[in-house]
């Protein structure tokens, strides 16, 4: 133990990929002696208890019983363009329960005072709360940054770093318009300030000011990083703990099978792509490879239909699975795709929205795998394959890049930023 213990306050929600990277740094803290409680959905008790911290549910806030399709808030695989589901992300869990979260937070830190708040990046509310209270706050993204920032390509259509000036041009067009999409969710926002006694916002993205930091759960070296960026933006590394709820696996093929393993692993979270997986596994049953396709629960095994070579399960370890896999095959999903590349292994990645494509293109950039889109056919899916299973210089590059945010995973300085920030505000008194 380095430092005196703190209370830290995690605030999450169930999207996908969000709340893993916040309770492995919880996790990082509590074996550090610290307290730490997470506020979040219902669902997400068991990790969270699992990660040695204190369990708080929403109760104003969204709180999903589970993380099937069925309770799903954004439905986004309904959006019938990329704009379209950020406004439901946004209206469902952003900003549109604002005031809950913002209420529900302050409830529990008037029950019981925290030195630091760490809030997922895009949870509104909880930044409007914390500024409510005057209450010390960071960030924690896991992913690239979302916020339009000098230096890196703005998020959504999988921009790679500006070249030209018209290059420049294009991505401060394109930032604008994230702005001003965002700025969906700005009425409800504003809402919650007039509530909470704060004066109105120009854009929505304006109240992560209400943050000292930004803590960016990516690699650098996977990401387009500028040589500087803003001093409150730090990057601290992928925060890759293995789910808790991840079951135990064992190979089914007997040890010496020569053939090459494809891991395939898509999102854990329903986003419409039985189809695309089931072409997936058709392709492989094309190849002389092993195939292991882990569902995630966003799935059921009776959606797909196996083939002699895959096998099909519930979930498994990626850790053990990636470090005998020859090749991954996943949606792009950040958590996915930094453990792949942390084993050096190449990727054929399919977005489905979200933040994937961005992710796609950080690999594809540097030839560590190839990027197909969701219509993909069965041919040009084994044809990927073939080529990232026979093609070395597709290994080579994962290699080199993997190695690089390995480090970046062994060497995290996260639980020191985090410390710092507690410390330095510590003598600073809530305003309830």
């Amino acid at each position: 133990m380095n430092a005196e213990p703190r209370r830290f306050l995690f605030a999450t929600w169930e999207g996908g990929g969000s709340v893993a990277p916040a309770l492995t740094v919880a996790r990082k803290l509590a074996r550090r002696g610290h307290r730490v409680r997470v506020m979040s959905d219902r669902c997400n008790r068991p990790e969270v208890e699992a990660a040695d911290a204190e369990f708080r549910p929403w109760t104003r806030a969204p709180s999903r019983p589970d993380r099937s399709r069925h309770t799903d808030l954004m439905r986004d695989w309904e959006a019938q363009s990329p704009q379209e589901g950020i406004a439901r992300t946004l209206d469902a869990v952003w900003a549109g329960p604002a005031l809950a979260y913002a209420q529900d937070l302050i409830e529990e830190l008037r029950r019981e005072p925290a030195d630091l708040v760490v809030s997922s990046d895009m949870l509104f509310g909880v930044m409007a709360g914390c500024e409510a209270m005057g209450q010390p706050l960071a960030l924690l993204a896991a992913n690239v940054c979302l916020y339009p920032t000098p230096g890196l390509p703005p998020m959504g259509p999988g921009l790679t770093p500006a070249a030209t000036p018209q290059d420049e041009a294009l991505h401060r067009e394109i930032a604008a318009g994230v702005i001003a999409l965002t700025d969906h969710g700005l009425p409800a926002l504003n809402g919650a300030r007039s509530a909470l006694g704060l004066a109105p916002l120009e854009h929505l993205v304006d109240q992560a000011k209400a943050a000292e930091r930004l803590l960016l759960a990516t690699s650098r070296a996977f990401d387009f990083a500028p040589p500087s960026l803003p001093d409150h933006i730090r990057y601290v590394g992928p925060q890759l703990d293995a789910p808790s709820w991840a079951e135990p696996w064992a190979s089914p093929w007997p040890a010496g099978d020569p053939r090459p393993l494809v891991a395939v692993g898509f999102s854990t979270s329903f986003q419409n792509h039985a189809a695309v997986m089931q072409r997936v596994i058709d392709a492989l049953g094309e190849l002389a490879v092993r195939g292991l396709v882990t569902l995630g629960g966003a799935l059921e095994p009776s959606e797909l239909r196996g083939t002699d070579n895959v096998r099909i399960v519930h979930s498994a370890p990626h850790d053990a699975v990636m470090r005998e896999a020859a090749v991954v095959v996943t949606h792009g999903g950040h958590g996915t795709v930094s453990r792949a590349l942390m084993h050096q292994r190449p990727m054929l990645i399919i977005p489905h929205g979200r933040d994937q494509t961005d992710n796609a293109v950080r690999v594809t950039h540097r030839g560590a795998g190839l990027s197909l889109t969701p219509a993909a056919g069965t041919a040009e899916i084994r044809t990927a394959l073939s080529r990232l299973l026979e093609e070395p210089g597709f290994r080579e590059a994962a290699a080199r890049l993997g190695s690089r945010v390995a480090e970046e995973v062994r060497s995290s300085p996260v639980v020191e930023e985090l410390e710092a920030l507690a410390q330095a505000r510590l003598e600073q008194p809530c305003v309830a």
